[in-house]
């Protein structure tokens, strides 16, 4: 499966990278577009979630990568009480199989 790694801006400015296991991530996160913090939640979880189920349907298991990405978002959004604030979808970029790059969110 191919890998796709993606790159937030935060409302502050900071960076972040995101990891999904899967290219359907494409049909929730579009590279360009901001997106306010409720509704990147809500296609984040719906995003990662769906590449997490395609990685079960392929290996028959969860993608445990792809929820500690959706984890390190939730988190970085818990920072901004502001709702209307943005996050800005900087890179989404596919790789060939398996991980390319992935913090960890040890950057986040």
């Amino acid at each position: 499966m191919p890998a796709v790694n993606i790159r937030l801006r935060w409302p502050d400015g900071e960076g972040s990278n995101v990891y999904s296991p899967s290219t359907v991530i494409h049909q929730h996160l579009t590279q360009g577009d901001s997106y306010p913090l409720p509704e990147l939640l809500l296609r984040a979880d719906a995003g990662l979630n769906a590449a997490s189920e395609r990685v079960k349907d392929v290996k028959g298991f969860y993608c445990s990568s792809a929820m500690d990405s959706l984890s390190g978002i939730r988190m970085m959004a818990s920072k901004f009480p502001d709702p209307q604030a943005r996050v800005e979808v900087l890179e989404v970029q596919e790789h060939g199989n398996g991980k390319v790059h992935y913090s960890g969110f040890g950057d986040i």
